[in-house]
């Protein structure tokens, strides 16, 4: 294989995972209403919230977790400020049996 191939191939690959990341939005660059009303209307999405982070947030009241997790507050960051949603974590109270 010659090394021009090598070197396209590898631009491709890196010009396919760089488009892949680009896919999810990014709350740093959405007001906190923008973010809440993606989740609201999609019922659970997957956002970035920094420069290597990501993590699945659902609606208050959704059906989008794991049987076992229950939709948990947390706070991502906005263009302005921290942002309320929800996401999937495990109850901290767990019944006997």
């Amino acid at each position: 294989m010659s090394i021009r191939r090598i070197a396209l191939t590898s631009a491709a690959v890196t010009l396919a995972f760089t488009t892949l990341a680009q896919a999810r939005p990014d709350t740093r660059a959405m007001t906190c209403q923008q973010t809440q009303a993606l989740i609201q209307n999609h019922g659970s999405a997957v956002l970035t919230t920094g420069p290597n982070t990501y993590a699945l947030y659902v609606r208050r009241y959704s059906n989008a977790c794991d049987w076992s997790l229950i939709p948990a507050v947390g706070f991502v960051p906005t263009r302005d400020g921290q942002c309320l949603v929800h996401r999937c974590r495990e109850p901290l109270y767990t019944p006997p049996g």
